[in-house]
């Protein structure tokens, strides 16, 4: 008779005792995360103060001006300007996507294809750069990109061209900035996949009379489709909101959602505009993760998986 309630005891002290060891995390995430959540919202609907910082005054401004401008006798007009900067974004970040796992993917395959006693080395060498700061890596490149940088005067010394190439604050620069900081966010996660692939399947594919070709896209290419698709959401994310890339290697000029948000807190002194982009590249980074997790998620249950 005592023994249900002896049960329910003992699974309510296990649940108290599981619920006290995460409450650390959830006290991080709280603090760290949701609040500053909170304060963004909270700042994107109050009104701007010239000045910089807000006036607390509710107002929904902020997200009226990303589609629409207030004229002269206060109505509402529609303006493309944000809009045209978020698909440059988008477009810049998928076509950066595209390029990473085009490089990304191959290496991949080297590398796990390589000895186990030399892929530590590698991978170590592939991870080098991130040891350097992201700013000093790209102010490389601008003394690589210039009109006296190496590669111009490297070029001129050849008798190739008579005058620099523009190379910097172009498309192509922002382009090969973000290519450069990316890439190992793609190597790695397609590697993890590969290496713990059974090395007997290639060999059964030979025996099979498959070539090079159609084992790596019947054999290869089914087994890393997990880090590839972890490899695309670990660069098109960040991309979206990349500012150093864009602000140094476009010269301000190729302006994408980053540097936009940037100069909202900086030299416009639009705090409530600023936090209201932010919020909106936020919603579209959750939208593309939510529907990467319920893709996983289906797949997991269509194989039957636990």
């Amino acid at each position: 008779m005592h023994a249900l309630p002896i049960s329910n005891t003992l699974a309510r002290r296990k649940a108290f005792g599981s619920f006290l060891g995460v409450t650390p995390a959830l006290l991080a995430i709280g603090l760290f995360l949701i609040v500053p959540i909170l304060i963004v919202i909270g700042y994107s609907l109050m009104e701007a103060n010239p000045y910089g910082g807000v006036n607390k005054v509710f107002s929904s401004d902020a997200y009226t001006s990303l589609l629409f401008e207030r004229q002269l006798d206060d109505s509402l007009a529609f303006a493309d300007s944000y809009l045209i900067i978020a698909l440059r974004s988008i477009g810049i970040a998928g076509l950066t996507t595209v390029i990473t796992l085009l490089i990304g993917f191959p290496v991949a395959v080297w590398l796990a294809m390589q000895p186990a006693h030399r892929r530590g080395l590698l991978i170590f060498l592939i991870t080098v750069p991130f040891w350097a700061n992201l700013l000093i890596r790209t102010y490389a490149w601008i003394l690589l990109l210039r009109n006296t940088g190496v590669i111009n005067n490297s070029l001129m010394g050849l008798g190739l061209i008579d005058q620099p190439l523009q190379l910097l604050y172009t498309d192509g620069a922002v382009l090969l900035g973000l290519v450069y900081t990316y890439a190992p966010f793609v190597v790695l996660p397609i590697y993890a996949t590969l290496e713990k692939m059974d090395i007997r399947l290639l060999e059964a594919a030979q025996d099979l009379y498959a070539g090079r070709w159609r084992t790596l896209v019947k054999v290869v290419l089914p087994i890393a489709r997990p880090g590839i698709f972890a490899g695309a959401i670990l660069t098109f994310v960040p991309c979206l909101g990349a500012m150093i890339a864009p602000e140094l290697l476009g010269g301000g000029t190729k302006m994408m959602l980053g540097n936009l948000i940037f100069r909202q807190f900086s030299d416009a002194r639009n705090w409530p505009f600023g936090a209201a982009l932010s919020l909106v590249l936020m919603a579209a980074v959750m939208l593309v993760l939510t529907v990467y997790a319920l893709r996983a998620e289906r797949q997991r249950i269509a194989k039957g998986g636990e």
